[in-house]
């Protein structure tokens, strides 16, 4: 490695260990390495950040922002929520598996993480513990499954990973619906098994068929807000980025005129702060982008391939490799910085182990998904905790049974491709 290249990567991890925003860290370095290691102008940079953010790909992530700001403002969560519990609150640990069923529901509507931590967790977390259920148990089990929201599309992540890429979006958003089942499925059994002699824990009883079509007909349009984003996509009635803006519509006449649970005065409110989540999220995808300018100029993600295939000659040990990198890379950056960055540097790797772009996508978000859960930068680990009132250890001790579960559905869909791969090639998405 020149020296240019360590001196880059020390300034960006010397940005990084301090209280700088990320998306100054990846322009300060870009900058500074312009100026110092390029005879190319800096307004190069200037036309790199503005076109970054001139993409209609990211439209699609400004829109179903809105949407979940609109579903939190409004009952679209808690519906979502009580058509969970009505269909497993009945068995042992019934409330926890109602946790992650409506995380589930949620993050196939919202497409992040966070917004599923802060629009559930002040709900379900009191919910949990007034029901007797452990404390450690609860914040485990509401920090780590608002990672469905990134995992099951529609996911921003995923989103990030196609325009880098040119990958298919929508055959992308299809290889996350088996690992988002499959995260789901092992915490319903892992509850199951802790919570199947306590008789202590509040048990609902078995809803009556006609209890149960009540509140189906409650949630009727709450329910239908995914089936129409996942619906039109997959149908080719409209595309990802029109399915975005046909989600903000549909939930905002739901919320207005059917649930009547949000006024036409908040409306201004809910775009606002719509707009200023989605201005820090482009600020660092402009950030990012510089950033990566400046290692394709220097041919870093060239030499760390070379390197690598020096150094590896295995697709088994290569793909080990890269779960072990991201989910390091995982505790210390969010997953819109890391997507953006390390997409570029490890997309010509691929081809040589013969594995698959859409795979790949797969297996980066999975990881960075799991990041925001892991001690010191995941950010579900501090909301749960300023929830609770709980310190950064408690909910990082708290999380490892859950981890282990995505750790696991991670490894699986990392080392058998088709089984995640299938969906999008009979959608006609892969060749």
């Amino acid at each position: 490695m020149e020296t240019s290249h360590v001196v880059i990567m020390l300034i960006l991890l010397g940005c990084m260990a301090t209280y700088i925003p990320v998306f100054m860290c990846l322009f300060f370095t870009a900058v500074l390495g312009f100026v110092i290691f390029t005879d190319l102008p800096v307004l190069l940079l200037a036309q790199t950040l503005f076109r970054s953010m001139d993409n209609f790909a990211l439209v699609v992530v400004l829109f179903f922002i809105l949407c979940g700001n609109i579903m939190t403002a409004g009952t679209i969560v808690e519906k979502l929520i009580k058509v969970a519990n009505s269909v497993v609150s009945w068995l042992p640990g019934g409330l926890g598996m109602a946790g992650v069923l409506a995380c589930g529901l949620f993050g196939a509507i919202s497409g992040s993480t966070v917004a599923t931590v802060v629009a559930l967790g002040g709900f379900m977390i009191p919910a949990l513990m007034d029901n007797g259920y452990p404390q450690k148990y609860t914040l485990g089990l509401m920090t780590t499954s608002p990672n469905l929201g990134v995992i099951i599309p529609p996911s921003i992540g995923m989103i990030l990973y196609s325009m880098i890429s040119n990958v298919s979006l929508e055959g992308l958003f299809a290889t996350g619906f088996l690992p988002g089942l499959m995260i789901m499925f092992g915490v319903c059994v892992y509850t199951y098994f802790v919570f199947r002699k306590k008789k202590e824990i509040v048990r609902m009883p078995i809803p009556s068929p006609r209890e149960l079509l009540l509140v189906l007909k409650d949630g009727f349009w709450s329910l239908m807000l995914p089936v129409i984003i996942f619906g039109g996509i997959f149908s080719g009635a409209f595309t990802a980025n029109e399915a975005a803006v046909v989600a903000c519509v549909y939930a905002l006449v739901v919320e207005l005129f059917i649930h009547r649970s949000v006024k036409l005065m908040d409306v201004k409110k809910i775009t606002v702060s719509s707009a200023v989540t989605s201005a820090t999220l482009l600020i660092i995808v402009a950030g990012a982008t510089c950033f990566g300018r400046l290692l394709t100029l220097e041919d870093i993600p060239g030499k760390i391939t070379e390197a690598v295939l020096a150094a590896i000659d295995s697709p088994v040990i290569f793909l080990l490799a890269m779960n072990i990198l991201l989910l390091i890379v995982g505790m210390f950056m969010d997953i819109i910085s890391a997507t953006m960055i390390l997409g570029p540097v490890f997309l010509p790797m691929l081809d040589a182990f013969n594995v698959h772009w859409m795979h790949f996508g797969l297996i980066l978000t999975v990881n960075l998904a799991i990041g925001y859960c892991t001690p010191p930068m995941g950010v579900s680990l501090y909301i749960t905790g300023s929830i609770s009132n709980k310190n950064l250890i408690y909910v990082s001790k708290a999380v490892v049974p859950f981890l282990v579960i995505q750790i696991a559905v991670l490894f699986f869909i990392t080392y058998f491709p088709d089984a995640v791969l299938w969906l999008p090639r009979i959608m006609g998405f892969l060749e």
